[in-house]
């Protein structure tokens, strides 16, 4: 855990989320999609804006229920963070071909 706290510290630099944040999304794209996949993209990642929705990209090997974890993951974020506008959207071996997976995992900050 003391590392993954350094670690998300650096990442916190490069992305406009703080490292409670980041950390919350680290644990729960583990609990509920069983992958270290992750990246935030989108308007979090310029440093020279100000608020935005969350963008969070996940990629799982997991084909089912993913509905269902994603509901989950969004329910646990809200109970820690607040209500908030985040955007989850989670790559899978059957729907891995959508443009916006592409366009995360290439201009995201991975976490």
């Amino acid at each position: 855990m003391k590392e993954m706290t350094k670690e998300l510290l650096k990442t916190a630099k490069n992305v406009r989320l703080n490292s409670n944040y980041l950390r919350t999304i680290k644990i729960l794209a583990k609990k509920y999609f069983n992958t270290e996949e992750v990246r935030i993209f989108g308007s979090r990642i310029n440093l020279n804006k100000k608020g935005g929705d969350i963008d969070i990209y996940i990629r799982t090997s997991k084909k089912e229920n993913i509905l269902i974890s994603k509901i989950a993951f969004l329910r646990d974020f809200e109970k820690q963070h607040g209500e908030q506008k985040v955007d989850l959207i989670v790559e899978t071996s059957i729907n891995k071909d959508k443009k916006i997976y592409k366009v995360a995992r290439n201009e995201g900050v991975r976490i």
